[in-house]
């Protein structure tokens, strides 16, 4: 029966044009980007997260781990951001919620079907972009293993570890702010409000990040933990940011879900 559920809301996510149309443009980052470090040539390098870009000519393997991390600041929380939109606040928008709730099924239920929906759909959407990053960043700039932050070169079988590594790490932090937006959907009709809650959540907290004197306030941002994850592209990997950044998320996770079943369980009570 679970299972059932779980694929009936993943098929009904795919079914949706603003699903196909948010995929659309998740796989032309890499493309563009690709094409872009191509046609700048030796000029290009410096850019984007921290070492990386002077890294890429040459390095093919790196650009999905590059987009991915370019990605988490913006593109992908607002990504995740439609899709719990549409979750909750879409299905109340449209009346479709109030026949889920009256439903012989427990609401805790109902809140996990649509997270799995979300998480299966994000883990599908990062893994997309990575595979299409590896593909473009071949082609264009071509790739005799992985070349890491720390001056040594992987074969292609570790590279490919770690970028499946950094896709399991993004998906997690996107996840854990679709579960935020979750709990922002289960409490509106209004699927916009939901995302401009979101988005302007996530900016906030890169803005805050910017400030010294906020240093007491860091850790319990989530978007403090993103640098964290480009470790993965060190040799060896250090695990103490990693493990921070991924313990953060897993507690946004946590509240997110918990004030989301709070509010379905007592919704039109």
């Amino acid at each position: 029966m679970i299972t059932r559920q779980f694929g009936s809301e993943v098929r009904w996510m795919l079914r949706r044009p603003r699903t196909l149309i948010g995929l659309f443009g998740l796989v032309l980052v890499p493309i563009v980007i690709s094409f872009g470090i191509w046609t700048a040539g030796e000029d290009e390098g410096g850019g984007g997260p921290p070492g990386l870009g002077a890294i890429l000519q040459g390095n093919g393997m790196v650009v999905p781990i590059f987009t991915l991390f370019l990605s988490l600041n913006l593109l992908l929380p607002l990504v995740a951001s439609i899709w719990a939109a549409d979750g909750l606040a879409g299905e109340a928008q449209h009346g479709t919620l109030r026949g889920l709730l009256v439903a012989p099924v427990s609401r805790v239920r109902l809140l996990f079907v649509k997270l799995f929906g979300l998480a299966a759909m994000s883990l599908f959407a990062v893994t997309l972009m990575a595979v299409v990053g590896i593909i473009a960043g071949t082609a264009f700039l071509g790739t005799d293993g992985m070349m890491t932050l720390s001056g040594t070169t992987l074969n292609t079988g570790e590279g490919l570890l770690r970028i499946a590594l950094f896709v399991v790490l993004v998906t997690f932090q996107m996840v854990s702010i679709g579960a935020v937006a979750l709990a922002v959907s289960a409490t509106t009709e209004h699927p916009l409000v939901v995302q401009a809650a979101t988005m302007t959540t996530i900016i906030v907290f890169q803005v805050l990040g910017q400030f010294s004197s906020l240093d007491w306030l860091h850790p319990f941002l989530i978007t403090t933990g993103f640098p964290g994850l480009i470790d993965v592209m060190r040799d060896p990997v250090p695990l103490d940011q990693i493990w921070d950044s991924t313990l953060l998320a897993g507690c946004y996770l946590l509240i997110g879900t918990g004030l989301a079943a709070m509010r379905l369980i007592t919704k039109d009570n």
